[in-house]
């Protein structure tokens, strides 16, 4: 499923060093090629059961006010069966069906024909076109880094329209939320299957293609590394960023208009929900460029897990807790919202600044000062399957010395933020921060499963000098 994006181990290498030939690549990039029995499980259990557990939480608002349990406690005591919870479903309607199209359609066109001034008035922003980081085929992609452009003019035209046109009501995408999550699942199912034909039969690099013979692991995992049509269109990119993404604080605004509409008033959880998950979009659309080096471009290849999940999982689950604040208008106290705010923003610091760190320490090779001293680094090498031998090194110093993954743990602190501002009453809010946490450790362990295979023995010192992976003194 769609995932924020995150980076990998916390090294600095010299790209000019290394040689990219399909043997050197097999055990360096992307999915597997070969799958276990394990692996086929959990992806035909995905396939399975993720679209039905969208629809349930979805449900479970619509008809059961969020409850979780309600639904299944009516199903076991004969109160209702599943034929009578799938009648009061809402259908596909048209007016969702345009509103869908014109949404995909815009956004295509901001992707497309727009290419970015926004780096040529904010300092410090990094946009136009950028390279991305070099392929398993030794390709190196470029991309038109123009997300903070289409974000900025997508919320623009809302808030024109909200206050001056009039040519939609604000409340417009709760009002179509179920009927518009069909045709999210249409895109999302259609774009996968054209991303594996792609693959199969007019590729567009074919060194970048990866088949296990398995087709439910080839179509989940996907089989292209970097699907693209024409020279600019990036399916990887443009989903994992325009759709979903963009909309994400459409869709909070969308269910704060809701509940000023139904109750008078939007209450301090909302409008902290909104704040907080804005301020990770915005950081997400600042830092596009950086994006182009994580495990979504870097590793991922595109299939349903991230073309479903990006159309679907994502602006459908991390937008629980606006949906839950429209059926529940929790009202914070004042003391227990401003602690929410300061964990939200103390996560997030720690999120973007261990990143920042980071990625300082990779462009200046080591060559800088975090936290205002020379950065202490573990020297290692690694051998290719070409059999050459390459150099690098792994940060130990700043929040890299504190804990292996310590971004994630910023990340999981906004994340429970979230969740915690919309009190206590039920399960469904929580969803995320659950979602969030075995996802990351996954995350930790995926990594550094790839770190000690990669590093050997100069791996076994790095987590000698740091220990834990996410909570220092815990795990």
């Amino acid at each position: 499923m769609a995932a924020k994006p995150q980076s990998n181990d916390p090294q600095t290498k010299s790209p000019g060093n290394i040689t990219f030939g399909k043997a050197a690549t097999q055990g360096q990039w992307g999915r597997a090629w070969e799958v276990d029995w394990f692996s086929l499980a959990s992806v035909i259990f995905l396939l399975l059961f993720a679209p039905f557990i969208v629809y349930y939480f979805i449900m479970a608002c619509d008809q059961y006010s969020c409850s979780l349990t309600a639904p299944l406690a009516d199903i076991a005591t004969g109160r209702a069966r599943l034929s009578d919870i799938w009648a009061k479903t809402p259908p596909v309607t048209t007016k969702a069906a345009q509103i869908y199209v014109a949404w995909v359609t815009f956004q295509v066109l901001l992707y497309m024909l727009l290419p970015d001034f926004c780096h040529k008035f904010l300092p410090g922003y990094v946009g136009g076109v950028q390279e991305g980081a070099m392929t398993p085929a030794g390709i190196v992609n470029k991309y038109e880094i123009n997300g903070l452009q289409a974000w900025l003019i997508t919320h623009l035209l809302w808030f024109v329209n909200c206050y001056l046109l009039a040519c939609f009501s604000p409340t417009v995408i709760f009002d179509n939320w179920i009927p518009l999550l069909w045709c999210a699942n249409i895109l999302g199912y259609a774009v996968s299957t054209f991303a594996m034909v792609k693959g199969y039969f007019f590729p567009t690099d074919a060194r970048d293609c990866k088949f296990t013979g398995n087709f439910f692991y080839n179509y989940m995992m996907g089989v292209e590394f970097n699907p693209r049509i024409g020279k600019w269109f990036d399916f990887k990119l443009f989903f994992n960023g325009r759709p979903g993404i963009v909309a994400w604080t459409l869709i909070n605004l969308s269910f704060a208009a809701k509940q000023q509409e139904l109750y008078g008033h939007v209450t301090n959880s909302m409008v902290l929900v909104n704040v907080l998950q804005a301020i990770y979009v915005l950081d997400f659309f600042w830092n596009e460029t950086w994006y182009l080096k994580t495990i979504d471009i870097c590793h991922d290849h595109f299939g349903w897990y991230l073309g479903w999940g990006d159309c679907v999982w994502l602006p459908y689950l991390y937008t629980l807790q606006g949906l839950y604040l429209v059926y529940h208008p929790v009202q914070l106290p004042t003391r227990y919202s401003l602690g929410v705010l300061l964990l939200g923003l103390l996560g997030y610091y720690i999120f973007r600044m261990a990143n920042h760190q980071k990625d300082l320490f990779r462009r200046t090779d080591g060559r800088c000062l975090i936290w205002g001293r020379k950065p202490k680094v573990i020297e290692c090498s690694f051998t290719s399957a070409d059999k050459q031998k390459h150099h690098s090194k792994l940060l130990v110093s700043g929040f890299w010395g504190v804990a292996r993954h310590f971004n994630y743990t910023g990340d999981l602190m906004g994340s429970l933020a979230y969740c915690l501002a919309c009190g206590g009453g039920h399960l469904l809010p929580y969803f995320y921060i659950i979602y969030m946490a075995v996802l990351l450790t996954h995350r930790c362990l995926r990594d550094e499963h790839r770190c000690a295979s990669k590093y050997g023995r100069d791996w076994e010192r790095y987590t000698a000098a740091v220990p834990y992976r996410l909570l220092p003194g815990i795990f």
